[in-house]
């Protein structure tokens, strides 16, 4: 803008330059013609008169007379007159003795006069060494031209005065120059400031600086320029405003959204994921965002499907296995983005994981097909046993008796099945009652193993209690000793007659740690993580000759969830198992809150 506000001031400058100098020059060269015409026409006046006091015979002829009467005309004047006769002769020169000068016939004034016209000419005078004006006027005499009377008058003058005139000028034009620059520099910044400020509002609000503002009051143009600078500035801030909402609000919910979203462009590259993708994929937004689909996605399905949406604009949903970084099932849609020309554009696809419900769902059917089948052995034993008695074994009264003791046992075995599955269902859904007491777990292990205390008699296993210390723990008392007899029932059913079981426990400054270990068969590695399932045995035979229902260790497991604690477990084949309990050491209001909901 300084180079614009330069050029401006010069432009106006040269402006009023060029107009000065010309008026300049016109005037001053009217002016020159002017005094010269005047002083042509006096001196042109001036040689009229002495022409008609001398063209008397007594006088022209007259030496003397033309003499005297010469210096009367030329006495009050600082014109020099001469006088020449027909043949160029200088007979009077009021400057110069006639008898030195030479003859006159060869100037070009002089032969103009002679021939009848009053002339001027301007040159050098060698005679006085300086530029002259000279007007020649013809004598006549009886209608003849007898001499010629010459008044002339120096330049030096003139070319003074013109001098000083051009002087004066010069000075005026300078002094009009400097203000001119002045008021023009002014002019200038005057124009150029709210244009200044103007580009410098447009370039604050390409750098999204929306306030910004012109602050110019004028009501000329460039005050109005300013007002429409201002609207925009204020309609641009409202809506990048609103567009900055709108982004702020689909940028949450694509953030939080636990589905998937990407959006690929119909040059088949993602434009847009949102974190759900990143971790359904395994691969960060930076590896994903502008790649390729195909190579990006590295899933075969889904860049299909992807295609067949941009080829035909058609909504649909499918669902698509994915095995990187892990195996997932997903339910997709795919719809087209299509702009307001109708053109599909690209595709919106929306990836939702469904394999935890697939899961869900399998472990529900396996639910449903472990129940049928633990329930079916006792139905079919008491159904079967039933009709044998039925059909003449009553009469026998020791048989009947056998059989009416199987029948029970069946019956016993059915109820316990029915209550862990209704104890388990109860559990899940939080619908046993919690109450926070103060508990001594050394006590709470003393009364628990004595439950089992038959058990451990009649196949001659050694339990080792844990060292008897101060351990408290405020919990659920129910809870906590269902959770111990499980696990210890389940360490008598797994250990071998003669084996050892030990109970241990440990406290720091937030947890307890209850640790229940056998020398049992132990778990293989494939299965251990699989055992807190319902209805899952590793020795499935064995389980169910001891009397289990397979759901102790996934009651146990709900229970330690349930009191916002963690359960784990080590083991190896044939060395026996230890299960790990780990509990809060006291419960807080809002974790006591969350279990009583």
């Amino acid at each position: 803008m300084t180079r614009f506000r330069l050029k401006l001031t010069l432009t106006i400058l040269g402006l009023i330059s060029l107009v000065l100098v010309v008026m300049g020059v016109f005037f001053g060269k009217v002016l020159e013609r002017s005094y010269i015409d005047t002083l042509s026409d006096l001196l042109r006046k001036e040689a009229l008169l002495i022409t008609e006091a001398i063209n008397e015979p007594d006088v022209f002829y007259n030496k003397a007379n033309l003499d005297t009467k010469v210096k009367q005309f030329t006495a009050s004047v600082e014109a020099r007159v001469t006088v020449v006769d027909k043949n160029g002769d200088v007979l009077v020169d009021t400057s110069y003795t006639p008898e030195e000068m030479e003859n006159h016939r060869e100037r070009p004034e002089i032969q103009a006069a002679l021939a009848g016209q009053i002339n001027e000419s301007q040159r050098f005078s060698e005679t006085l060494n300086f530029d002259m004006m000279y007007v020649a006027v013809p004598v006549r005499m009886n209608g003849e031209i007898i001499g010629v009377v010459r008044s002339a008058m120096s330049m030096q003058n003139i070319s003074e005065t013109v001098y000083q005139m051009w002087y004066s000028l010069m000075t005026g034009l300078f002094v009009t120059v400097v203000i001119g620059s002045i008021v023009s520099a002014r002019l200038s910044y005057g124009i150029t400031r709210p244009i200044e400020e103007i580009i410098k509002v447009a370039r604050n609000i390409t750098q999204r600086q929306y306030e910004s503002r012109v602050r110019i009051k004028s009501k000329d143009e460039i005050g109005q320029l300013a007002g429409a600078i201002n609207f925009m500035a204020s309609s641009l801030e409202q809506q990048m405003y609103e567009i900055s909402e709108n982004q702020q609000r689909l940028t949450g919910v694509l953030t939080n959204m636990s589905s998937g979203v990407i959006l690929v462009t119909e040059n088949r590259r993602i434009m847009l994921v949102n974190p759900a993708v990143e971790k359904m994929l395994g691969t960060s937004r930076q590896e994903l965002v502008g790649k390729l689909h195909i190579e990006a996605g590295k899933n075969f399905g889904l860049s299909k499907y992807i295609d067949t949406c941009i080829d035909t604009g058609e909504k649909f949903r499918d669902e698509v296995h994915i095995y990187y970084p892990e195996e997932r099932i997903l339910d997709v849609n795919f719809a087209p983005y299509i702009n307001f020309k109708g053109e599909v554009k690209g595709v919106v696809t929306v990836l939702h994981d469904i394999t935890e419900i697939r899961r869900l769902e399998k472990m529900r059917s396996d639910f449903v097909a472990n129940v049928s089948h633990e329930l079916r052995t006792p139905i079919t034993s008491i159904k079967g046993f039933t009709e044998t008695l039925l059909d003449g074994a009553m009469q026998d009264e020791d048989t009947c008796r056998n059989f009416l003791e199987i029948i029970y046992d069946e019956s016993e075995r059915l109820f316990r099945l029915i209550t862990d599955i209704l104890d388990l269902s109860k559990i899940e859904h939080k619908r046993i009652p919690l109450h926070r007491v103060e508990l001594n777990l050394y006590k709470l292990v003393q009364e628990t193993v004595t439950l089992v205390q038959e058990q451990l008699y009649r196949k001659q296993q050694t339990l080792s209690m844990p060292t008897e210390a101060e351990i408290v723990i405020w919990s659920d008392r129910d809870s906590l000793q269902q959770i111990l007899l499980n696990l210890l029932v389940n360490a008598i059913a797994y250990t071998p007659d003669g084996g050892m079981i030990q109970v241990e426990l440990r406290q720091d400054p937030k947890h307890v740690h209850i640790e229940v270990r056998d020398s049992g068969i132990g778990i293989p590695e494939k299965d251990i993580s699989r055992i807190f399932e319902r209805f899952y045995r590793v020795d499935k035979a064995r389980a169910r000759d001891s009397g289990g229902t397979g759901l102790g260790l996934a009651i146990v497991k709900h229970l330690v969830e349930n009191l916002h604690g963690e359960i784990s477990v080590k083991s190896k084949e044939g060395e026996g198992s230890r299960f790990t309990v780990s509990l809060p050491n006291q419960l807080t209001e809002d974790m006591w809150r969350d279990m009583e909901q």
